[in-house]
């Protein structure tokens, strides 16, 4: 049994089901009134007039293949934005007759045909490579460092590159190509998200390894955290510079992605990352409208309590951890989740209705809530299942 699905929620969503298949496969829902509410909800989300559950579980370009019944080449996707929107516009073709809008994007960004400056990444500074499958749609950063001695070496060297950060980070032809693309109109590049700093030290030093390094040597492990809040905000400060902006003028909000971070306790937690979470949004959204978000995939109901202190705005953690939990929390996040991204792949039909009804019963009057994915939207989802979903909102989501 899924968490928190009751009996009762299951028997009401077998109901739906069953009337679905009895329709020949496809959710009974008026998609117009559904988009007429869906929008006036999402104009705000916390207002109490809104007239139904604001819904966020959207199929992605990850369910493209499924769906069309086709092999895609994933490396000229990403690589090749005119291939990608002919891919997207067959997509959406068949969307559109579903679910009655096109949910991928289309259009050709602004930047092809521009070349881009060229920056190394965080990552790079760390030494970490990536690596992944022909078939992968996701690079898998490799450990830089073994053992103690070597991570020790590893920070010395780092240390260094920081001390000359734009000369490690920047192309020897920087100046030239990012006055190109200022000129042409194209935004600063900018450092706005990240893999959280949990998970970004596992990819570095392993899992195992990072534990037993807190709990066995945490001036190593303090001094690997300190550097890496230092590289974040450096970088960070560096390119808003060649972007022309003043302190005063930086880009506000950022967002970490940390599915490792339910590997640490709320000890581990609050010794080796909160310090680099608060110590960003600090510089990055010191503001109460500014923009302070985590994504993560992970049962890391134990961390909320410490990432309450940083006053969250934006909250998508994995499907254990339910949507009262993190209200009682979080108060002022913006809350996507809990459908599990399983339930949602696996075309579970009565999950999909039962999991939407468990929310929806657990908020009661509480708005600033959307119903998603609790993590990613993979690949097997499908248009079908998203429609059904709609059908559940419209039927059993509407405020009084």
């Amino acid at each position: 049994m899924r968490v928190g699905v009751t009996a009762g929620h299951r028997k009401q969503a077998q109901e739906l089901v069953d009337e679905t298949h009895a329709k020949g496969g496809l959710a009974p829902v008026d998609i117009d009134l559904f988009w007429e509410q869906h929008d006036a909800a999402m104009r705000d989300i916390w207002s109490s007039e809104i007239p139904q559950a604001p819904f966020g579980a959207f199929c992605s370009c990850d369910c493209v293949e499924d769906e069309l019944g086709k092999p895609v080449d994933w490396n000229r996707y990403w690589t090749d934005a005119e291939h990608r929107a002919l891919v997207n516009t067959e997509y959406n073709d068949k969307a559109e007759r579903i679910v009655g809008r096109r949910i991928l994007d289309e259009t050709i960004p602004k930047e092809v045909g521009i070349e881009a400056p060229t920056v190394r990444s965080i990552q790079d500074l760390f030494e970490l490579k990536g690596t992944h499958s022909e078939d992968s749609k996701t690079t898998w950063l490799m450990p830089s460092a073994q053992n103690e001695a070597e991570l020790a070496a590893l920070l010395d060297r780092v240390d260094a590159r920081l001390d000359n950060l734009r000369d490690f980070m920047l192309a020897d032809d920087w100046d030239e190509k990012n006055a190109g693309w200022l000129t042409a109109g194209m935004d600063p590049l900018r450092l706005g998200w990240l893999r959280g700093p949990v998970t970004f030290a596992c990819s570095l030093y392993g899992v195992e390894n990072l534990i037993f390094l807190i709990l066995d040597n945490p001036n190593l492990a303090g001094r690997l955290r300190d550097m890496l809040l230092r590289a974040l905000l450096d970088t960070g400060r560096m390119l808003d510079e060649e972007g022309g902006l003043a302190p005063d003028d930086r880009p506000r909000g950022f967002h970490f992605s940390d599915d490792n971070c339910c590997m640490l306790n709320a000890e581990m937690y609050e010794f080796f990352a909160l310090p680099i979470v608060k110590g960003v949004w600090d510089y990055y959204s010191p503001d109460p409208g500014d923009t302070r978000s985590q994504h993560s995939d992970s049962d890391m109901a134990h961390i909320m309590p410490l990432l309450a202190r940083c006053d969250l705005t934006w909250a998508n953690f994995g499907p254990t951890v339910m949507v009262d939990e993190i209200r009682r929390q979080l108060p002022r996040a913006e809350i996507h989740g809990a459908l599990a991204p399983f339930t949602f792949s696996y075309n579970d039909e009565v999950g999909m209705v039962a999991e939407f009804l468990r929310d929806f019963e657990r908020m009661g009057d509480e708005r600033g809530w959307i119903f998603a994915a609790a993590g990613s939207t993979n690949s097997g989802s499908r248009l079908t299942g998203m429609r059904l979903m709609m059908a559940a909102v419209q039927r059993f989501g509407q405020y009084r």
